[in-house]
């Protein structure tokens, strides 16, 4: 039995092919964590006449940002950095929830290299049910079904790490050094929506968002700023208001200069690739928005890796 501890990056996931964008989509929406369309038993047929029918357009999303999602590259170098900055004591492990490597995968390799003790470590920021709550359950999931006997402790929330807010406004900060003048342009944070009913229900996420966005802008000091969301994926009310209305809000109010922070991601993936710096841009530009900028993604920034480091040191040792 090795001495050593895994650290296991939970993630969406993303297709790694053209051809896996079909496949990823069924995984997607056949999880009821995230979305339930009707009664459980019909989900898995319904879900694929969903599929079938937005698979194409998908498809052409990820051919235009280079024919697939780079979400597991960059997780596998966030893990190798992590690693590196915690030592030989510890093998990082990626568990994706809607693609490979999966979380079947992932525990296979753990107990390959006879490790027993695991950090589950989110790579959600802000703590939701269809996110975290998913990847969490379907860890235990397998856990269960193989009658698996890992130590697990999990880390399943940073929206408010001092290390994780820097990182983020390191990169606000930067973003606006792109414009003449930081008095004319309208931060606008875009975070992934989520249906209302979550939040209704209890969900935490909108609050964590929202404190986010609030410590960020006391680091990055007296700017015009807004919160808005992207990605609705049915036809239920989701969080409000969308991306797309706030765009074209802010056109017809007359602003030019826009910075778009994608807030509940820390990788770039079709979110940030496509709908930001594709979509959202040629919206923009059609309504008159002269500058339209998008901050970097965290990925790999050297803050946020000591901000994760940070968040699995403090772990281990309670």
């Amino acid at each position: 039995m090795s001495d050593k501890t895994a650290l296991l990056l939970l993630q969406m996931g993303g297709p790694d092919s053209l051809d896996a964008v079909h496949p990823f989509l069924m995984n997607l929406f056949t999880d009821r964590d995230i979305i339930k369309i009707g009664p459980a038993f019909l989900q898995p047929f319904i879900a694929r006449r969903i599929v079938n029918k937005r698979a194409p357009e998908v498809t052409e999303f990820y051919r235009q940002i280079g024919g697939k999602s780079p979400i597991r590259e960059l997780t596998e170098a966030q893990g190798a950095g992590l690693q590196a900055l915690l030592g030989d004591r510890f093998r990082s492990f990626v568990a994706m929830r809607y693609s490979r490597p999966t979380t079947i995968d992932a525990l296979a390799a753990i107990k390959r290299e006879g490790i027993k003790r695991v950090v589950a470590l989110s790579l959600y920021p802000h703590y939701s049910k269809a996110t975290t709550g998913s990847s969490v359950n379907e860890l235990q999931r397998v856990m269960k079904e193989a009658k698996a006997d890992f130590e697990v402790i999990y880390v399943d929330r940073f929206y408010n790490h001092p290390l994780y807010i820097k990182a983020l406004a390191g990169k606000v900060m930067r973003g606006l050094q792109a414009f003449p003048d930081r008095n004319d342009v309208e931060i606008v944070f875009s975070a992934h929506s989520l249906p209302q009913s979550f939040i209704d229900e209890g969900d935490p996420y909108l609050a964590h968002i929202q404190e986010t966005v609030r410590l960020v802008m006391e680091q990055v000091g007296e700017a015009s700023h807004l919160l808005c969301f992207q990605s609705k994926a049915s036809k239920v009310k989701w969080l409000e208001p969308s991306t797309e209305a706030t765009i074209q809000r802010l056109a017809k109010e007359g602003k030019k200069n826009v910075l778009m922070v994608p807030l509940s991601f820390v990788s770039d993936h079709i979110e940030t690739l496509y709908e930001i710096d594709i979509q959202y841009a040629e919206e923009a530009k059609a309504h008159g928005i002269k500058r339209f900028v998008r901050t970097e993604s965290l990925n790999s920034d050297p803050i946020f890796l000591d901000c994760l480091a940070d968040l699995v040191r403090t772990t281990v040792k309670a």
